[in-house]
């Protein structure tokens, strides 16, 4: 089907971009992820005045708004990205086949390019698959379930034991020698996105636990907030030289079966896992940018992840940042002026199980990042624009407000409390980093997050070209602003999101 199909006519592109805002702009709060964890937030009351931009900035809006809008080429590029590279785990031979994409798109684009080197694990999934056996009670089910990224395997036989079921780290603690020999199995009652930072622990730190407590196995009910008996992986993860076994995600309907089960008596599950950690690779974040007129050295960065997991082809994580990030740079590329502030887009690897493409772009670049002015990550999904969110130091909604105008039309140009750093800037932080979000709809993220079903046809393009047109905007915004966010006083992690993994 023809992406032109799904964009704005221009006529109407250009409506929403001089648009006066509704009457009534107050929204639900945002269930965004922040980083990849609804965070709570709420619109902030907005002032009685606000300073209108000069005919000069309202057209270069239109310039850069106008065909974020109409061209559909968002869209068109995460199709290519998912349907061409398809699923990219860091470490895989589709992982490369991304960098490489990425780096052909940029030059098609007039942007320059290159690679920076990241060393990623390489852990490979392998056969799966896992059964309640038959008893008494039962003639024996199936499970659906995905190993986690990290998990020992199993024998080649497999392991058969008996299910133990928490419902926190300090309930399995509490458990102490009982869980030895056993498979723990992590229940929880995720219902909606805003739950995800409650119970990401389950499977980040549940299964070393149970290793630790003698455990043969663990399960984990998928995180996700729908369910076609489709499990959702995730990373979990294993103290260095510590205990380690077999770990997967089970599907919620698979999950509240094993849960009516127990409550009826002893369960045993066969579980084989085939997964292997392979040695490290060789791999590469890929940044570009489009240098700035006046102050080059000045940065406002612009960051998504390249890698996915290897379920599904990561169209919402992260594939629509991916595009969004890169359509941005393609877009202030083309302006007859370039902005004063150099604008950099980094697509880092290995976000999904072990962040080493942010912890490698901090690394190499720390003594450019007291010139780096802002940052923005965009790693929620391709929902519509909600509004900005801001980490800096005083003065920072006064000195963007005006800059918001554009976004009334999108529904967006407004400032949202909350979470505005991502997994991969969190690096960043020590440097005191201004960190801007540019919030999106992620309430049915978690539907898919993770899971076979994250694909194309689950990013709405009208939804993906409005984020992808505020983003672009408020790099902009950012680059060109005669000045800088203050710097803030404390990284944003002094008080900490939920765990993102």
């Amino acid at each position: 089907m023809s992406t032109s199909a799904f964009v704005l006519p221009v006529s109407l592109a250009l409506h929403l971009i001089t648009a006066a805002p509704p009457q009534n702009t107050a929204t639900a709060p945002s269930q965004d992820p922040a980083p990849k964890s609804p965070a709570t937030s709420s619109v902030k009351a907005a002032p009685p005045a606000v300073t209108k931009l000069s005919a000069a900035q309202q057209a270069t809006a239109a310039k850069l708004v106008g065909p974020a809008l109409a061209e559909g080429h968002a869209y068109a590029r995460l199709a290519e990205l998912t349907d061409g590279v398809g699923p990219r785990l860091s470490g895989s031979e589709s992982a490369e086949a991304a960098v490489q994409w990425a780096l052909r798109a940029f030059k098609e684009d007039g942007v320059r390019a290159w690679k920076e080197p990241v060393k990623v694990p390489h852990w490979v999934r392998g056969e799966e698959h896992g059964e309640i056996l038959p008893s008494e009670r039962t003639r024996g089910l199936p499970l659906a379930l995905l190993a986690l990224g990290g998990s020992a395997p199993t024998p080649p036989e497999g392991i058969t034991a008996e299910v133990v079921e928490v419902n926190s780290l300090e309930e399995l603690a509490a458990l102490g020698d009982k869980v030895k020999g056993r498979i723990v199995f992590f229940n929880h009652t995720m219902a909606e996105a805003s739950d995800y930072g409650r119970f990401a622990g389950l499977r980040g730190r549940g299964p070393a636990a149970a290793a630790k407590q003698g455990a043969v196995a663990a399960l984990v009910r998928s995180l996700a907030t729908a369910s076609l008996r489709s499990p959702h992986t995730g990373s979990t993860r294993f103290d260095e030289g510590g205990p380690r076994l077999p770990a997967a995600a089970v599907s919620v309907e698979d999950a509240l079966t094993l849960h009516r089960m127990l409550q009826g008596g002893a369960v045993k599950v066969r579980l084989v896992l085939g997964c292997s950690e392979l040695p490290e690779a060789d791999s590469s974040n890929v940044v570009a940018e489009v240098k700035g007129r006046e102050k080059p050295d000045e940065v406002v960065l612009l960051g998504a992840h390249l890698d996915s997991w290897d379920v599904g082809t990561g169209a919402h994580d992260d594939g629509a940042g991916v595009v969004m990030v890169m359509e941005a740079a393609r877009l202030i590329a083309k302006l007859p002026q370039a902005p004063r502030r150099t604008v950099r887009v980094v697509l880092f690897m290995n976000e999904e199980n072990g962040l080493r493409g942010g912890r490698a772009y901090a690394e190499a670049h720390a003594k450019e990042l007291p010139k780096h002015v802002a940052a923005i990550e965009m790693d929620a999904g391709g929902g519509r624009p909600l509004g900005v969110s801001l980490h800096a130091g005083p003065g920072g909604e006064a000195l963007l407000r005006p800059w918001l105008t554009p976004l009334e039309g999108l529904g967006a140009a407004r400032f949202l409390v909350g979470h505005a750093t991502g997994a991969d800037l969190s690096p960043m932080e020590p440097a005191h980093v201004p960190f801007v979000g540019v919030r999106v709809d992620s309430s049915r993220y978690f539907d898919v997050h993770h899971s076979m079903a994250d694909t194309l046809d689950k990013v709405d393009p009208q939804d993906l070209s409005r984020s992808t047109a505020a983003v672009t905007w408020m790099a902009y915004a950012l680059a060109e602003a005669p000045g800088t966010l203050a710097r803030p006083t404390a990284p944003e992690s002094d008080t900490p999101p939920p765990p993102k993994k």
